[in-house]
C-alpha cells in the first residue's frame, strides 16, 4: 500500500517541478526571439555600424555558423537525437533558441568593412527601402501560411502547458505556396539583397546568405519528400521551388523520385 501511494507522489512532485521551468522557458523563448527580430531589423536596415579593420574572414564565418546548424538542426537523424535529451514539444523552442542565439552573434560581432559598393539616394533609396520592407512583410506572410506557432516552437509548447498532445501539421499548400515552394526563403534574401547601402561586408554576408538559401531550400525539398512522400513529389512536379527556375532541383520535377522515402508521423513543415 505505501508503495501505491509514493510512486504517485514522486510523479506529482516531478511534474510540479518540471511544469514552472516549462512556463518559464517558453515565455523566456519567445522574448528571445522578439528581442531577436528587432535587432536582425535595424542590422540588416542599417549594417553594423562604424567601419573597423576586421577581416572579412571573421564576417565570413559568422555568416557560416548561422547558417550551417540552422539547417544542421532539422536533419531528421539530428531531430530524433535531440529528441531523446528533450521532450518534443520543446523541439521547436531548443531549434528557435539556437537560431536566435546565432543570428544575434552575426548582429553583435559583425565588423563593417569598406569598400562602399554602392549607396542610394533619392528614389532609389526609396524604391530599395519600400522593397525592404515588403520582404519583411512578405516573410510575415509566409510564415503564417506554414504556421508560425510551429516556426517558434509555440504551438507544441501551448499544447504542452494545457495537457494536450502535440498537433500534427497537415501538408496544405495555400496562398503563395501554390506558386512557389520556398516562399519564406525567397521572403529572407529580399532582406539582405535590398539594403540602401552595400558594403563589402555586406556583400558577403549576401552572397554567403544567398548560396545558403538555395542550398537549404534544396535541403527542404529533401525533408519534406521524407516527411510527406508521394504528395510531396506531386507537388513539386507542380509548383517551382523558385520564380523563373525551369531545371535543376529547385525547378519542377518532371519524373517522381522512387527512392524517396515517407515516414507516417508528423509532416512538419520547418523553415
Amino acid at each position: 500500500m505505501e508503495v501505491a501511494t509514493t510512486i504517485p507522489q514522486r510523479v506529482l512532485t516531478l511534474w510540479t517541478v518540471r511544469r514552472p521551468l516549462g512556463l518559464a522557458v517558453g515565455v523566456a523563448v519567445h522574448l528571445l526571439f522578439a528581442y531577436t527580430v528587432w535587432r536582425l531589423f535595424w542590422f540588416l536596415k542599417e549594417g553594423a555600424g562604424p567601419t573597423t579593420s576586421s577581416s572579412l574572414l571573421i564576417d565570413a564565418a559568422l555568416a557560416l555558423q548561422f547558417a550551417v546548424p540552422h539547417s544542421a538542426l532539422l536533419h531528421p537523424s539530428v531531430r530524433r537525437g535531440i529528441t531523446q535529451w528533450i521532450p518534443p514539444a520543446f523541439y521547436g523552442l531548443f531549434y528557435t533558441t539556437a537560431s536566435c542565439l546565432s543570428l544575434l552573434a552575426v548582429v553583435m560581432c559583425w565588423q563593417t568593412v569598406e569598400p562602399i559598393l554602392w549607396k542610394t539616394t533619392g528614389v532609389t533609396q526609396t524604391v530599395c527601402l519600400v522593397a525592404f520592407y515588403l520582404s519583411w512583410l512578405a516573410l510575415c506572410y509566409s510564415l503564417h501560411l506554414t504556421g508560425m506557432g510551429h516556426q517558434t516552437g509555440l504551438t507544441p509548447w501551448l499544447a504542452w502547458v494545457r495537457g494536450n498532445p502535440t498537433p500534427r501539421r497537415e501538408f496544405k499548400p495555400r496562398g503563395a505556396y501554390r506558386f512557389v515552394r520556398h516562399p519564406v526563403y525567397l521572403s529572407f534574401m529580399g532582406l539582405v539583397w535590398f539594403t540602401p547601402t552595400m558594403t563589402l561586408d555586406h556583400a558577403v554576408l549576401t552572397v554567403i546568405w544567398t548560396v545558403y538559401l538555395f542550398v537549404g531550400s534544396w535541403l527542404k525539398d529533401r525533408r519534406l519528400e521524407f516527411f510527406v512522400g508521394a504528395a510531396y513529389r506531386d507537388y513539386q512536379r507542380r509548383v517551382p521551388g523558385y520564380p523563373l527556375i525551369v531545371y535543376g532541383p529547385l525547378g519542377r520535377r518532371l519524373r517522381p523520385d522512387d527512392n524517396s522515402h515517407s515516414l507516417v508521423e508528423d509532416t512538419q513543415m520547418a523553415a
